[in-house]
């Protein structure tokens, strides 16, 4: 395979460049520099999407919600170069940056076998790290920046600490392996299975003539070689198949995980509130556990795709890389630690408001009892004694507050302790945090994906409630995911259920409940699809558990009691904000 060098919309190009790893792998990456000579800053990517497929042709329908929804963020760029979840070489070479996409290990152009987020492709993007800091027009200093894949490799590679690192910046990309992505609260979320499917295999290095070709080099995007069905099977791990066999968190998934211990680098994390399922909750917690003394959080709204792209999104980052890669005065010295966009029934675009920490320090974490007779939340517990039945394959048990007095502010992560039994050995709680105008319509958001998300949302398997004591708060409880504990039949069991982070102003006169259920949410209205994800989106988008070898349906579809006695009374905690 040749690697080839042209001058090109006034940028240098080099396609298909050699990089040799450790163990004789040739790696393949295109690179878009200044056409002068001079050294300058590098950013990265590293990943399986195949770095000559077309946005628009890979991912026809998030393209046609970027040209619709956020045209600013194809304003100054021909589209030409542009691919999925990457910086657009348009916009950053004509500043003075050097952008590398890699291949990753068994997709694209490069050879290998392939085992997403797996040890070998983390000691595989610490090598391309090294070896671009090196390059006679690198100053030496690397910087990483994408979304999503192109962020979650961010984390473990930053724990490596390669030397000529200099900044990270992780744009929905989750941290945790196991309870940000796969198993959520220990059930097993089908999104990898359909995700490898659909993005993955279809780039998968070999595929070669019967593949597709890159509309800018004419070269096949998966090859040059073409193999056989059973050599491409040979060369990739079984993705699903590891996933059902490990499911607790073990040494499979912590060896996909990035230590946050280890990572000092200076780090920007943005995270999306409608990540409910992805990335959200990993963004954050990777931003609170990383050992790096320059760190920064921003969270968002909208498409999960989309604000990367846009004038503003691409100002935040280049600020953050201009300061750390460029060491140009952006004003980043004076960034606050902490920028959120707030969110507001009705709303598209939401104002940016800074902070110093996370979870706010002014946070009033606000209990607000289950009431089984009015089936309401209540400041204060009822004190009674009863039980309350919900079919698991239904739509559950919803609680409701009073409409509210005044607006009121919901920013951070929330909790509900239940006490529940189930007629078999196991049970999977599924909740919705939700907001209703006073017409009792649904309050949703665009999630990352699927256009109707609700508010917030909690998952846990009752087997796998042992809590660890050290890192559970009241208002994220942590567990451990190390053992399994039947439930016995009939016997109820305490939960501590973690509901992720969400941002909504709650107005004057809606409600807030919580809906209790055995399944995954389901919006009332009708399903969107995209035309990257196999499942049509029903308020969950991809981020389903519906695995019959993970939740076999004479264990989870039954009926599950929640018991209300004395003391042991259920409560939701929620972050409420006081005005500054």
């Amino acid at each position: 395979m040749a690697e080839k060098s042209e001058i090109r919309d006034g940028m240098r190009v080099e396609w298909d460049v050699p990089i040799t790893m450790d163990d004789g792998i040739v790696l393949r990456a295109d690179i878009f520099r200044p056409v002068g000579d001079g050294k300058y800053p590098v950013i990265m990517n590293y990943g399986p999407y195949g770095k000559g497929l077309d946005f628009k042709e890979g991912y026809k329908t998030a393209y046609e919600i970027l040209e619709s929804d956020y045209p600013d963020s194809l304003q100054g760029t021909s589209g030409t170069y542009l691919n999925w979840e990457v910086v657009d070489p348009e916009k950053w070479v004509p500043d003075g940056y050097a952008c590398i996409r890699i291949d990753s290990r068994g997709a694209g152009r490069s050879p290998g076998f392939m085992d997403v987020h797996g040890p070998r492709e983390t000691k595989d993007l610490y090598n391309c790290i090294e070896w671009a800091g090196v390059q006679p027009w690198s100053n030496g200093k690397v910087g990483m920046n994408g979304i999503s894949y192109y962020g979650a490799n961010q984390w473990r590679v930053a724990a490596l600490q390669p030397p000529h690192l200099a900044a990270i910046c992780i744009w929905e990309g989750f941290s945790d392996n196991y309870r940000d992505n796969n198993r959520h609260g220990g059930i097993l979320c089908v999104f990898r299975k359909n995700w490898q499917e659909m993005q993955v295999k279809t780039v998968q290095h070999g595929l070669g003539e019967r593949g597709r070709k890159s509309k800018v080099t004419g070269e096949y995007i998966s090859g040059p070689e073409t193999l056989s069905d059973a050599e491409m099977v040979k060369n990739r791990s079984d993705l699903w198949g590891d996933l059902l066999k490990n499911d607790l968190d073990g040494e499979y998934y912590k060896s996909r995980a990035g230590a946050m211990d280890r990572i000092v680098v200076p780090l920007l994390s943005c995270a999306n509130w409608g990540g409910q399922g992805l990335h959200l909750r990993g963004n954050i917690e990777g931003f609170v556990n990383a050992a790096s003394q320059q760190k920064w959080l921003e969270i968002h709204g909208g498409a999960h795709w989309a604000e990367f792209y846009t004038d503003y999104g691409v100002a935040i980052q280049k600020r953050f890389l201009g300061h750390f890669l460029k060491g140009e005065d952006t004003g980043w010295d004076k960034q606050p630690t902490v920028t959120m966009q707030v969110r507001r029934p009705g709303q598209i675009k939401f104002p940016s408001r800074a902070e110093t920490e996370w979870p706010l320090a002014r946070t009033e974490w606000t209990k607000f009892y289950l009431d089984p007779a009015a089936k309401s939340l209540k400041r204060e517990p009822s004190g009674t004694t009863a039980t309350l039945d919900y079919e698991t394959t239904g739509d559950g048990v919803s609680f409701l507050t009073a409409p509210f007095e005044a607006d009121t502010e919901i920013t951070g992560p929330s909790a509900l302790k239940l006490f529940l039994s189930s007629k078999t050995k196991d049970a999977d709680v599924f909740l919705v945090l939700q907001v209703f105008d006073p017409k009792g319509e649904e309050v949703v958001f665009y999630g990352a994906l699927d256009p109707h998300t609700p508010v917030g949302q909690g998952w846990l398997r009752a087997s796998h409630r042992k809590l660890d004591p050290k890192k559970s708060k009241p208002y994220r409880p942590y567990h451990t995911h190390d053992e399994v504990q039947p439930l016995t039949p009939g016997a109820p069991v305490e939960l501590d259920i973690e509901i992720w982070p969400t941002c909504i102003v709650v107005p004057k006169g809606y409600r807030l409940g919580v809906n209790i259920r055995g399944r995954d949410y389901e919006w009332a209205g009708a399903a969107t699809t995209l035309s990257n994800m196999k499942n049509p989106m029903k308020g969950c988008g991809p981020f389903v558990h519906d695995d019959e070898d993970d939740r076999p349906p004479a264990v989870f579809n039954g009926t599950n009691t929640l018991h209300f006695d004395g003391d042991k009374q259920p409560y939701l905690i929620l972050p409420v904000i006081p005005g500054k």
